[in-house]
């Protein structure tokens, strides 16, 4: 996300807290740097010089004492940059049942950012029903059907009518047991005479309770114009800027959205489901800076174990597992993302060499351990300590490895990680006062005591 200005933001702030003493010469360059960081980033040209011409002045303040003077700028640099972004925004769903309608242009991806807000919401305990409404683009009720189904939301559409008015009339009634209703709409490749008048009558008819422009974080500044048309139409109330996990222009989209006044609920870092997160300037800024975001790791682990923990209650209070709980807990974790966005949100950890396909066999090997596991008995699942016994796990380990077609040391790297998992409950886990979630205080505790060690061997 942005990865080329976090780098740069980094090591700006890095050399001006390492400088011995800021002297011109030094100052000069960092600020050039910055510069060039901002303005590769798309920022506004007049921005990037108001920034810049700030840093500087405060850089070479001869009444700031040295020490003082390099948190003042960095304070300063991090307080500007949270400014232009504007202000962050919750989108929260208080009523019986509310209406969430995305708009945009062809290609935005409203589609999937659907699906991703369908995810999110029901994850945090809303029942949320996603409608297709889309009936220009061939593929897309059938994509949103797919969306739906591989991540258990509920999906409602008319395959056979191509009138989005008439498909929302036939389900309304339908709809009224759900809480949040998302309704992808369809879009063109600019915002015509036919586009304005479809999505005019379907604001006046749903009457949503949030309409929210979706757009890509690649057009760059040009998200500005967009947003100000679509708000002269629709009237929107928010924002959603997909692809910023692609794009080098995705400061200028925010920056173009901050100005327009209506405000950036959510962005998108990725093509998977949990790939969307709320967007909150200064916890967006601190990540980018190599500050770190372990809110946001907290929130993600939290959504990413739900299901591992609503399976595995009961064995959890009793301090007990078998090795299905062990693949069920590597199958929710792999939502978390790719080792390179869990890096960013650890204060410290972005500077770390960790090889970035180092998460990418996690699918493989998860199903590996289904096959594991089937050539295992019930009492070898249920008690996957009958492996440790000196007499008998040699064999017990061969027997398992020859009948899932593996070698042993694979074997036994599912039974490592099953001791890992079982220590896990031993040192926080295990004494969980309540079937639900973790508090972020026990998520606080297993992410220092365990999240090195899950990274080699994940």
């Amino acid at each position: 996300m942005l990865e080329k200005l976090g780098e740069i933001l980094e090591r700006t702030t890095d050399r001006i807290a390492n400088a011995i003493f800021l002297d011109k010469k030094l100052v000069d360059s960092i600020v050039k740097d910055l510069q060039r960081a901002l303005i590769e980033a798309d920022i506004n040209v007049l921005l990037v010089k108001e920034i810049s011409d700030k840093v500087k002045k405060a850089a070479l303040n001869e009444r700031i004492k040295s020490i003082e003077k390099k948190e003042h700028i960095i304070k300063l640099l991090y307080d500007e940059l949270t400014k232009i972004l504007g202000e962050g925004k919750k989108l929260e769903p208080k009523e019986k049942q509310e209406k969430i309608l995305l708009i945009g242009l062809y290609g935005s991806g409203k589609t999937t950012t659907a699906a991703k807000l369908g995810n999110y919401y029901a994850k945090r305990g809303k029942k949320v029903a996603l409608v297709g409404l889309d009936v220009h683009r061939p593929a897309a009720k059938e994509q949103l059907k797919q969306l739906a189904e591989k991540n258990k939301l509920a999906f409602f559409t008319d395959q056979k009518e191509t009138n989005a008015i008439k498909i929302w009339k036939k389900l309304e009634k339908k709809l009224k047991k759900f809480q949040l209703i998302i309704i992808d709409t369809a879009g063109r490749h600019s915002l015509d005479e036919e586009l304005t008048k479809e999505i005019k009558e379907l604001k006046k008819t749903i009457n949503p309770s949030h309409t929210i422009l979706v757009i890509p974080a690649d057009i760059g500044q040009a998200a500005k114009k967009q947003a100000g048309e679509f708000q002269k139409i629709a009237k929107i109330d928010g924002i959603i800027i997909t692809r910023m996990d692609s794009s080098a222009k995705g400061g200028g989209a925010l920056t173009a959205c901050a100005e327009t006044n209506a405000p950036i609920y959510f962005i998108t870092t990725g093509e998977k489901i949990g790939d969307i997160e709320e967007f909150e300037p200064s916890r967006f800024l601190s990540r980018i800076m190599g500050m770190g975001d372990l809110q946001t790791l907290i929130e993600k682990i939290k959504s990413a174990t739900e299901g591992f923990q609503e399976k595995t209650n009961q064995k959890l209070l009793e301090g007990k597992i078998s090795l299905k709980e062990v693949v069920e807990q590597a199958k929710s974790l792999k939502h978390l993302g790719g080792l390179g966005k869990i890096k960013s949100l650890i204060p410290g950890m972005g500077k770390a060499k960790i090889s970035e396909d180092a998460l990418e066999t996690q699918e493989e090997k998860i199903e590996k351990w289904e096959h594991i596991i089937k050539s295992m008995t019930p009492e070898e699942i249920e008690n996957p300590d009958l492996f440790e016994d000196k007499k008998t796990g040699n064999s017990r380990i061969n027997r398992v490895a020859r009948g899932a077609g593996v070698k042993n040391n694979e074997v036994r790297a599912l039974l490592k990680q099953y001791k890992i998992l079982k220590e896990m409950i031993k040192g926080g886990l295990g004494n969980i006062e309540s079937p639900e979630m973790l508090s972020q205080k026990q998520i606080m505790k297993l992410v220092k005591k365990f999240g090195k060690r899950k990274f080699k061997i994940w």
